[in-house]
C-alpha cells in the first residue's frame, strides 16, 4: 500500500516556543495521556526531547508523536562511504578570510550530499559551539536524514526548497529561513533546477528568540510570524534510506517503510520556517549607529548573561536617517566572531568582492568595517534620509573562534587579497586644522 495522508495543500500554525498540536487524521492524537495503552488507529507513541528531561519548564523542548511505525524499528547503522565535504579544521589563523560563491555541482548532488563545512569552533561532541556550512544541490533527496549533532538553521541563497520532516511539510526560498530541531528526521526536496545556501548546526543550547529589554513588547522578528507545519503523513511499505550525522559522521541503514509517518503530535520541539521580510528593524532616529544585535533574529544562550553561543543577525532593507553620523557599519574590533554571508543586492559596508553566495569570516578582536570606498563615500555624503533597498545580508555570530576546514582554506573560492579592500585608506589627519 502507498498512501500519503489526505491533504492537497500546505498548512501551518503560527507562534514561537508555543505547545503545538496537529493530527492528519480526526481523533488520531490522544486526549489526556501522552502514551494510552492502546493509541488511536494502533499507532505507536513516541517522545522526541530536545533538551534533558529535567530542564525548566520555560527551557523544556519535547514532541509526542504517533506513528505508524516506532523510530527504533531500523537495522544497523554501517558509516557511510562518501562523506561530507570540508574535512578537518585547518590551521588556526587570526587572518580575516572572504570567499567567492561555490559552484553548483555538474554531478547529481542532493541536499545531504551537497553539505560543504567551512568553519567551526566545537567538535559535535560538545555541549556547545557551531558547525557552518554552505550547501549547493541538483537533485531532491530520494532518502530521509536526520542529525543527532544540532539543530539546523537552514538559509537558502537560490532555489526554494520543501522540506519533508516527520512533523508534516514546509516550503521556502530565498528570504526566508527554517529551523530543523536536533534528531528530527527530514528529506529535502528541490523545487527549482538547483539550490544553494547556509547553513549553522547548533550544538548548543536551542535556539530562541532575544529578550527585548529597554526595546519594550515590539519589534524584531514577531513570535506570530513563525509558521511550523501541519501533521502530514507516508504510509509506504517501500525501501527507504535512513542517513544520520553522528559526531560528524555519515552513518545509514535500510528501512522497508518511510521514516516521515506521524499521524498526529504534540509538543514545542518542532521545525519552524520565518520570513525575513516580516523582521521589524530598530534603529536610530537621531545620531550614531547601533551595535548589530539590534538585527538580532534568533539567539541560542550560554550560562553567561548576554554571551551567545549562536546569534543570527540579519542586515535587511532599511531607512537611515541618522543626522552627523557616519552611516555605514563603523571600523571595529570586537569578543564576538563573525561569520557573514549575502543572500541579494549588496552590503552596505563592501563596495565589491562580497557577492551573493559567498561569506567572509572576521574573527575575536579582528579589525574590520567598510572598506576604502565606501568608507570615502559615506565621510563625503550629503546626509539625507535616504533608504538602503534590494539587500538582505546576516550573519552568524558566535562567542567562540571559529577555525576554517581544510577545504575553506585551499579552495579556489578563496579571496587571496581581501585585506587590499581597506589599504585604499587614506591617511587625512590635519593636526592644525580641525
Amino acid at each position: 500500500m502507498n498512501l500519503d495522508s489526505p491533504m492537497s495543500a500546505l498548512d501551518y500554525q503560527s507562534g514561537f516556543g508555543n505547545e503545538f498540536s496537529s493530527e492528519a487524521l480526526p481523533g488520531a492524537l490522544p486526549v489526556g495521556q501522552n502514551s494510552p495503552q492502546k493509541a488511536p488507529y494502533g499507532l505507536y507513541a513516541e517522545l522526541l526531547s530536545g533538551t534533558a528531561f529535567t530542564m525548566t519548564r520555560s527551557e523544556a523542548r519535547r514532541t509526542w508523536m504517533y506513528r505508524i511505525q516506532p523510530s527504533a524499528n531500523h537495522p544497523a547503522f554501517e558509516k557511510l562511504e562518501r562523506q561530507l565535504t570540508g574535512g578537518s579544521l585547518g590551521q588556526v589563523t587570526p587572518n580575516r578570510l572572504r570567499w567567492n560563491p561555490l559552484p553548483i555541482p555538474s554531478e547529481a548532488t542532493d541536499f545531504v550530499d551537497g553539505l560543504v563545512g567551512m568553519v567551526a569552533n566545537s567538535s559535535a561532541q560538545h555541549p556547545s559551539g557551531i558547525s557552518i556550512y554552505n550547501y549547493c544541490a541538483n537533485t531532491s533527496m530520494q532518502r530521509v536524514f536526520f542529525n543527532a549533532d544540532g539543530e539546523l538553521l537552514i538559509v537558502p541563497e537560490q532555489g526554494r526548497l520543501r522540506i519533508a520532516t516527520e512533523l508534516g511539510r514546509m516550503e521556502l526560498g530565498p528570504l526566508e529561513i527554517a529551523v530543523i530541531p536536533r534528531g528530527m528526521k527530514f528529506r529535502v526536496e528541490l523545487l527549482d533546477a538547483q539550490a544553494r545556501g547556509y547553513v549553522a548546526e547548533n550544538h548548543g543550547a536551542p535556539l530562541r528568540l532575544p529578550d527585548l529589554g529597554p526595546i519594550g513588547s515590539n519589534g524584531l522578528a514577531n513570535p506570530r510570524d513563525f509558521l511550523t507545519p501541519v501533521a502530514h503523513y507516508e504510509d509506504r511499505q517501500q525501501p527507504t534510506t535512513l542517513v544520520q550525522k553522528f559526531l560528524g559522521e555519515l552513518w545509514g541503514c535500510e528501512l522497508d517503510h518511510s521514516p516521515l509517518n506521524v499521524v498526529a503530535w504534540h509538543g514545542n520541539n518542532v521545525p519552524y520556517l520565518y520570513d525575513l521580510r516580516r523582521f521589524n528593524t530598530i534603529g536610530t532616529v537621531s545620531f550614531d549607529h547601533p551595535d548589530p544585535s539590534i538585527f538580532t533574529v534568533l539567539t541560542s544562550p550560554t550560562s553567561v548573561p548576554g554571551l551567545a553561543n549562536l546569534d543570527f543577525v540579519i542586515f535587511p532593507p532599511r531607512w537611515m536617517v541618522a543626522e552627523k553620523t557616519f552611516r555605514p557599519p563603523w571600523f571595529h574590533r570586537n569578543l564576538m566572531n563573525e561569520f557573514m554571508g549575502l543572500i541579494q543586492g549588496n552590503y552596505d559596508a563592501k563596495a565589491e568582492g562580497f557577492l551573493p553566495g559567498g561569506a567572509s569570516l572576521h574573527s575575536c578582536m579582528s579589525a574590520h568595517g567598510p572598506d576604502g570606498e565606501t568608507c570615502s563615500k559615506a565621510i563625503a555624503a550629503e546626509l539625507q534620509p535616504s533608504k538602503i533597498d534590494n539587500t538582505m545580508a546576516f550573519m552568524f555570530e558566535t562567542s567562540q573562534v571559529l577555525r576554517p576546514t581544510r577545504f575553506a582554506l585551499e579552495c579556489p573560492q578563496l579571496q587571496p587579497h581581501y585585506d587590499a579592500c581597506w589599504a585604499s585608506l587614506p591617511a587625512t589627519f590635519t593636526p592644525n586644522r580641525r
